[in-house]
């Protein structure tokens, strides 16, 4: 079945809230103006059942199918936005400086608000669907803590599906895969205690630059030379902060980055080989470096059945030729895999077309995305609670 009419007549609606909350992003857990819009909107749909608070400031909507009781079935978008200065010159653009949707959650959240509009005046399922709008995508966790505050237990989840854009694919294309489809990250913070300093008289100091910079080098053969090539692994450091002036030798120098994989046990040789190169280089120059290890997200892990069954209802909006059913992983991050961790599910790319890619400040999410994710989200809702 291609796109529903009701879904094309909702475009124009559905893009005005987009719109709206564009121009009013909120960071992290934050996002009290948008929480809000959501409860409002999902009131005046009539869902039988708007739930604040959960995760701190996530919403949930439950609303009951025509058709009899059944399961409950989860539907998740992320309301939180960057913190980027936007150059899209949109007339809706963000009116907060240094605040941005630059990763397409404002698109996230209306489609999922039309889809719930329009499977609140339908109803046409046995059971129920749980809309989930989630704070905090953007590295807050929010996902976990929605999953921590008891959300599918409380609501009788018993599946829950996910979707993000993808600029680059086109308008009307969908891409998923069985399996890892995003990867775990973690975040490392390495602080080089040296000895500080006159720059003209360096041997008499242990100097954290010189140090740091062998780090940086050293980090990279984590991925070239103790990773078997057919594994992924990211490490990547993208901050390094050291000293005040031109003629002195600081006292420390600072590190940090991120690691990406897509197995645990990847992962944990990642963080282990870490920590072994900055005991090593400590031992060589004898000081002392401190490693902060944030292992964050866990991988987003689509589980078979799950993924098969959203590739279907992805290929009767778009058409099988339109979905591609073994896309390579994606080296992000995403919190929905905590919700994957909870639940079966899956979760898939839906096409941004030729735009800024995402966390750009030339990034918008393209309207024309909206009633191929308004339409899969409520046949896939419908299919998943048939009478």
């Amino acid at each position: 079945m291609p796109i529903l009419n009701r879904a094309a007549e909702l475009q124009e609606e559905v893009a005005g809230w987009r719109r709206h909350i564009h121009q009013n992003p909120e960071l992290n857990f934050d996002v009290f103006e948008t929480a809000a819009f959501v409860t409002e909107k999902l009131k005046a749909f009539g869902c039988d059942e708007v739930v604040t608070g959960i995760g701190k400031t996530g919403v949930v909507g439950i609303i009951r199918g025509s058709k009899g009781n059944g399961s409950t079935v989860g539907l998740r978008a992320d309301m939180d936005a960057l913190p980027i200065t936007e150059i899209t010159g949109k007339p809706y653009a963000s009116q907060t400086p240094g605040k941005m949707h630059a990763c397409g959650h404002d698109g996230h959240t209306a489609m999922l608000l039309g889809a719930a509009k329009y499977l609140a005046e339908t109803r046409n399922f046995a059971g129920s669907v749980a809309v989930i709008f989630q704070p905090a995508e953007e590295g807050g966790g929010g996902g976990n803590e929605m999953v921590k505050d008891g959300m599918m237990d409380r609501f009788g989840i018993h599946k829950v599906f996910g979707m993000h854009n993808m600029p680059g694919l086109p308008v009307g294309q969908f891409a998923i895969r069985p399996g890892p489809i995003m990867a775990a990250t973690a975040e490392f913070t390495i602080t080089v205690k040296g000895r500080g300093g006159h720059a003209a008289m360096p041997h008499g100091t242990i100097d954290p630059i010189v140090i740091a910079s062998q780090l940086v080098g050293a980090l990279q053969t984590i991925a070239s030379r103790n990773t078997d090539p057919v594994e992924s692994v990211v490490v990547s450091v993208t901050k390094f902060h050291a000293g005040d002036a031109y003629n002195v030798i600081p006292e420390t120098a600072e590190i940090a980055g991120t690691v990406r994989s897509l197995k645990k046990e990847v992962a944990r040789k990642a963080e282990e080989r870490i920590r072994q190169l900055c005991a090593g280089l400590a031992a060589a120059h004898d000081t002392t470096i401190e490693v902060d290890y944030d292992a964050n997200y866990p991988v987003t892990f689509n589980h078979p059945e799950e993924t098969v069954f959203s590739g279907d209802i992805a290929a009767e909006v778009a058409g099988d030729a339109q979905v591609q059913r073994t896309i390579q992983p994606v080296m992000g991050g995403e919190d929905f895999s905590y919700m994957l961790e909870a639940r079966p599910g899956a979760f898939i790319f839906i096409g941004n077309g030729d735009t800024a890619g995402l966390h750009h400040p030339a990034y918008d999410f393209n309207d024309e995305v909206i009633p191929h994710g308004v339409s899969y989200w409520v046949k896939l809702a419908e299919k998943a609670l048939a009478a």
